[in-house]
């Protein structure tokens, strides 16, 4: 009797799928959703934000195509920014630069993107496969994750640290001491007291993701390719190698298996999410190689792994979603209203009586996976081409885009000023070979670690370090650290010759190293102003990211700076030959420029000015290209700013003055 019920559910579940008005709505969906991904920084709560006030009163079916649409296509429609652009298009596309982006400058965006779009597929569909037989026995395995398995699935998420970390240990371990430093600023999830917050109104609820991925991978990238005044691609086979990414994604097909498991699995856990999972893939792909001397130079292993995790996250996401009404990631939250608008309750009746609506979500997914891969395949050739374009011509539409991506986080000014900040230490990062990532994912995961270890000690005492799920997922983080250190990721410059560093460069190192030890010295201060559970967290971070920062300060004071872990891209690197092309004066004063000229006349008559300026003074551009790019950006962000309802920051003119909109 059962074995009929079941059958009656799942063709009840693909009849509502293959309707004619439901794969009308997705396709509608899919549509904005590959709109929304291609725009660096927006990501999939934008998109699903300006969905929601259009649900209301439509039918239930077309609603959910629309919604499922939507989600599950921005994982592989952002890869077009991280690959062409070397911007994160969201939060779950950040691995995918590290290797996407090489392959982009080395002449095969294309073999990139047609790995990245084939593994994103895949990962969509496998999760669907997994979903499907795991929804009826997820409830009581989800149930099983406490606070303690979650606080050592985040230092698991930390061990991937060891993996990113390049030539230097201790560069790696302060990096992610600074970035869970960074992502403890605010309130204490223990007591509410707020750290690190210096009086500033802005910091009282930390720094957004967006401007910490935009600052450390946006602006560097931006300023680097400036300076060599040429376009991204410098062969010229960027039409060529769709057929070879399929083939690299068909070589480690295993691996795209892996991740697209791990991505499932991750994703039904609530409170990670797609901000770490694409960092696990990639650490797990390194750790599992033979050869991890292309990593982080352009091996397409970089990128299938963390495609194929996002993508199938987005399937396990849905599980908590559906099933206890607990958002499995930020997107899921914004995804759970719109369940409850069209009149879809979330909880144990979706593995019951509407078995068949979970069913048709799940299914719904893999479809919509199919639909969104298929048309950035279709797309990719014209998109890939703006590799080629000078870059001076792309940059000042870069560099508007994410300014404008970044505002939206907080909608202060401040995101202005908090972007540039990041994105000066992240040009200095990598100058010196601090690996960016290491402070990402302490930033990402600094939240969650700390929430979960008070959440384990309240409830369980130090016995929590005994429990089987704590010791279980404890020996696999020591076994992932060792295989780290094994197989790190080498992404500082070669190998083959000795790296003399000039006294001026030296001298630019030790004060930086001096820098962050004054940051790690700031942070244990404030804790110290706090009690014992707001301080606890920063405090054993602050200590460890003094101790390791230190270890790099004696290094450099005592000369030992002809290791390759300190080396200079000034020296040996990119930028050999550029060093007359000051790195601030081509990104970072342009970015300026902008945020103090959006501060006094508002964002859109700053832009203007700043496309003209641009174009005249940086790229020696004819007055009717710099005419015709700078109507062209000013109709765009203006189309964008209307669809998605989003608000152009304001300057000292608009609060003067009475200004119509867009100038106010």
């Amino acid at each position: 009797m059962e074995t009929f019920v079941m059958m009656d559910t799942l063709l009840s579940a693909l009849a509502a799928l293959l309707t004619l008005q439901h794969l009308a709505y997705m396709l509608l969906g899919v549509s904005l959703g590959l709109v929304i991904g291609i725009i660096p920084g927006l990501g999939g709560i934008a998109g699903l934000s300006l969905l929601v006030p259009f649900l209301y009163g439509m039918d239930p079916i077309s609603a959910l195509g629309m919604l499922i649409g939507l989600v599950a296509v921005i994982p592989t429609s952002d890869t077009f920014s991280s690959v062409l652009m070397g911007i994160p298009g969201s939060s779950a596309s950040q691995a995918t630069v590290l290797d996407g982006f090489p392959m982009a400058k080395q002449g095969q965006a294309a073999r990139a993107l047609s790995a990245a779009f084939i593994s994103s597929l895949f990962g969509g569909v496998v999760g669907a496969v997994i979903l499907t037989g795991f929804v009826l026995i997820a409830r009581p395995l989800i149930l099983l994750f406490g606070s303690a398995e979650l606080f050592m699935l985040a230092l698991f998420g930390l061990s991937m640290v060891a993996v990113l970390a390049g030539r230097s240990l201790p560069k790696g371990l302060a990096a992610c001491a600074v970035g869970l430093l960074i992502g403890s600023i605010g309130g204490a999830p223990a007591t509410g007291e707020f750290r690190m917050i210096f009086n500033t109104e802005y910091l009282y609820d930390g720094i957004p993701l967006v401007i910490i991925g935009l600052g450390l991978f946006a602006i560097p990238e931006i300023s680097d390719l400036l300076r060599k005044n040429s376009s991204i691609a410098e062969g010229n086979t960027l039409g060529s190698g769709w057929a070879m990414g399929f083939r690299d994604w068909w070589r480690n097909i295993f691996l795209s298996i892996r991740c697209s498991g791990f991505g499932c699995m991750i994703g039904a856990i609530p409170g990670l999410g797609g901000s770490v999972v694409d960092w696990i893939a990639y650490g797990h792909a390194v750790q599992t190689a033979k050869d991890t001397s292309q990593f982080g130079k352009g091996d397409p292993r970089g990128v299938v792994a963390p495609e194929s995790a996002n993508n199938a996250m987005q399937g396990g996401a849905l599980l908590p979603t559906m099933l206890f009404g607990i958002p499995g990631s930020g997107s899921m939250a914004v995804f759970l209203g719109g369940m409850v608008l069209i009149g879809i309750e979330p909880g144990p009746s979706m593995v019951g009586p509407d078995l068949n609506i979970t069913y048709s979500i799940i299914w719904s997914l893999a479809l919509a996976n199919i639909m969104g891969a298929g048309i950035c395949l279709a797309l990719a050739r014209p998109i890939s081409r703006l590799t080629a374009i000078p870059f001076q011509l792309l940059a000042p539409c870069m560099i508007a885009l994410i300014c404008f991506a970044a505002f939206q986080a907080t909608r202060d000014l401040a995101d202005l000023v908090a972007l540039l900040a990041i994105g000066l230490i992240g040009i200095l990062m990598k100058r010196f070979g601090w690996p960016r990532p290491a402070l990402l994912i302490g930033y990402v995961l600094a939240p969650q670690a700390e929430t979960f270890f008070y959440q384990a000690l309240q409830f369980n005492g130090w016995e929590f370090l005994i429990r089987p799920g704590v010791l279980i997922i404890g020996a696999l983080t020591l076994a992932s650290i060792y295989f780290g250190l094994k197989n790190r990721v080498d992404d500082t410059g070669p190998t083959d010759e000795t790296v003399v560093t000039s006294r001026a460069s030296r001298g630019i190192q030790i004060v930086f190293a001096v820098a962050m030890l004054a940051f790690f010295s700031m942070a244990l201060w404030d804790a110290s102003q706090h009690s014992m559970l707001g301080s606890v967290f920063p405090m054993g971070v602050g200590i460890v990211g003094a101790v390791y920062g230190t270890i790099l300060l004696v290094h450099l004071w005592r000369g030992h700076d002809d290791h390759p872990a300190f080396f200079d891209y000034e020296i040996v690197g990119d930028h050999v030959g550029n060093a007359g092309n000051s790195w601030f004066w081509t990104g970072p004063a342009w970015i300026a420029g902008l945020v103090v000229m959006t501060a006094l006349v508002g964002f859109y008559i700053a832009m203007i000015v700043f496309f003209v300026a641009f174009l005249q003074v940086r790229a020696k551009a004819s007055w009717s290209t710099t005419i015709l790019m700078t109507a062209c950006a000013a109709a765009f962000i203006l189309g964008l700013a209307y669809m998605l309802s989003l608000n152009f920051p304001s300057g000292w003119l608009q609060s003067a003055y009475d200004l119509p909109w867009p100038i106010r």
